[in-house]
Order: C-alpha cells, then structure tokens, then sequence
C-alpha cells in the first residue's frame, strides 16, 4: 500500500498539472493520458467541459459542449455524451445530441439532433433533426428534417423536409418538401413540393408541385402541376397542368396548356397554347386551342388555330389568319408563306 501511495504522489507531482485547467496529464512529451481540461495531448483526453483545449491528436471526449466562444482542434475523434463541439474537428465526430463545430468540419460527423458547422462541413454529416453549415458543404448531408448551407453546396444532400444552398448547388438534392439554391443548380433536384433556382437551373429536376428557374432552366423537368422559367426553357419539361418560359427551346407537353413570348419547340398542350404578342412561334403545336399573338413559322394542329402572322400551315376545324387578304378564316387548312 505505501509503494502505491507513493507511485501515485510521484505521478501527480511529475503531471503537468495546472490549477487554472483543473488536468491530470499522465503524459510522456505530451503523448500519453489526460484526465481534466487540459490544453494540447497527443493520446486520449478526458473532461467534461472543455475551456482551455487548443489541439487534441487522438481522442478528445467530453460531456458537454465547450464553454462560450471557447473550443479547440481535434484531430483524430471528438465524442460527446450527450453533446460535443470543437472549433475544428478532422477525423470523426459524434453527439448523442449533437456535434458542432466553430469554424469547420472535415471527416465524419453524426449528431443525435444535429450536426453543423459555422463555416464549412466537409464529409459526410448525418443529424436527426438537421445538418447545416455557414458557409459551404462538400460531401454527403443527411437531415431528418433539413440540410443546408448559408453560401454553396457540392455533393449529395437529403432532408425530411427541405434541402437547400444560399448561393450555387451542385450534385443532388432530396427534399420532402423543398428543394433548391439561391443561386444556380447543377445536377438532380427531387422534393415533393417544389424545385427550383433563384438563377439558372441545369440537370434533371422532379417535383409533386412546381419546377422552376429565375433565369434559364437547360434539361429535363416533371412537375406535379406547373414547371416554368423567367428566362429560357431548354430540354424536355413535363407538367400535369402548365409549362412556360419567356422563351422555350424544346419540348413542352402540359396536362392543360403551354407557352411564351419566343416558342421554338414541340408542344402538346391539350387546352391551350399561347404566344404572347409581338413574339414568335417555329414547331410544331397541338392544342384544342393555339393563339399564337404574333408570328407563326411552323405547324399547328387543334380545334381553333389562330395567328396574327401566318407563315405555315394550320390545321383544325376554324383556321385564323389576320395576315390573309382573302380567306382570313378556313376549316380544315389554311396556309400561308
């Protein structure tokens, strides 16, 4: 018993230990085992909440998130019973509620709630509730309620609720009910309400709603009711109810009706199909109803067919050219160079 004594007055009194960090550091060079709120250890560290840490390389387990504005660098795995949180965590992290991180992320981390940095997550996160970074997320990213990032996303990203990027997207983004960025889109958007993109959109997007783009929108679309673009549609786009762009360079088919300013497409759009005045329409339309406000350079088929300047061929029961001196009105065929 007095040898033990001792050997254990001998280690504590050779320990680097410090009142103001309350450590035990059973450690040889800084390698070894740290027991309290020590600074820098190469091994395994052990406290309940972290105030001093500045760099662990090894494991790094506490019980509750650092003191405010307080946190360090973990470089190997950071646990926290129930939560943890770093300034930096490389390697692998995990929360039973939740793992954070001040600045970044770059590895594996899994949160009970939640997972998130404040500025970059770069991995795989996975959270019960969220997964969210300041700034950009490059990886996977899985939410059961959301993921996001404040500026850009590369990579695969799903969320129960919404998936989304305050600025670029790339990659493919699953949300039940919204998907989309702020900015532009590249790569696969499915959500169960609506996809879409402040600026462009390109790649393949699904929505039980509505698809969308502020600006162009190049590729394959199918919405539940209506996909649009306020600049040009390119590709093929699919909507139970309406398509329509400023200006449409593909294939529109609409469960009710379709169109644009500039339409150079193939449409099937069984209701009605529109082009607004002074623009233009090249293809080939079929619509009960086809009102082409401007000029006509291609072929449309429907019940009643009008065009304020034919140069092409309608075809359907009541034929409407106002270009047409003689015959402005015919059944069955009316053509004009």
């Amino acid at each position: 018993m007095r040898a033990f004594i001792l050997l254990f007055l001998f280690l504590v009194s050779h320990s680097q230990l410090a009142t103001a960090r309350q450590s035990l550091d059973l450690t040889v060079g800084g390698v070894g085992l740290s027991i309290g709120d020590s600074e820098e250890v190469t091994g395994i560290r052990l406290n309940y909440r972290d105030r001093a840490m500045k760099r662990v390389n090894g494991l790094n387990a506490t019980i509750w998130t650092p003191y405010k504005n307080m946190g360090g660098d973990v470089h190997g795995f950071a646990i926290g019973l129930p939560v943890t949180g770093v300034d930096n965590l490389s390697g692998i992290g995990y929360g039973i509620l939740g793992i954070g991180a001040n600045k970044d992320i770059e590895g594996i981390a899994f949160g009970g709630l939640g997972a998130g940095a404040g500025r970059d997550v770069k991995g795989i996160a996975v959270g019960g509730l969220g997964v969210g970074a300041g700034r950009d997320v490059q990886g996977i990213a899985f939410g059961g309620l959301g993921a996001g990032a404040g500026r850009n996303f590369k990579g695969i990203a799903m969320g129960g609720l919404g998936v989304g990027a305050g600025a670029d997207a790339i990659g493919i983004m699953v949300g039940g009910l919204g998907a989309g960025a702020g900015q532009d889109v590249k790569g696969i958007v499915v959500s169960g309400i609506g996809a879409g993109a402040g600026r462009d959109m390109v790649g393949l997007a699904i929505s039980g709603v509505a698809s969308g783009a502020g600006r162009d929108f190049t590729g394959i679309s199918l919405s539940g009711i209506a996909t649009g673009a306020g600049g040009t549609l390119k590709g093929l786009h699919m909507a139970g109810i309406a398509v329509g762009a400023s200006t449409v360079r593909g294939v529109m088919l609409a469960g009710l009706s379709a169109g644009g300013m500039d339409v150079h497409a193939f449409s099937i759009a069984p209701a009605y199909l529109t082009v607004q005045p002074g623009g233009e329409m090249r293809g080939l339309s079929i619509s009960s109803f086809n009102r082409i406000q401007g000029e006509q350079h291609g072929i449309t088929i429907g019940i009643v067919n009008y065009a304020r300047k034919l140069s092409g061929y309608q075809i359907g029961l009541i034929n409407i050219a106002n270009n047409k001196e003689r015959f402005r009105i015919l059944p069955f065929v009316n053509h004009a160079k």
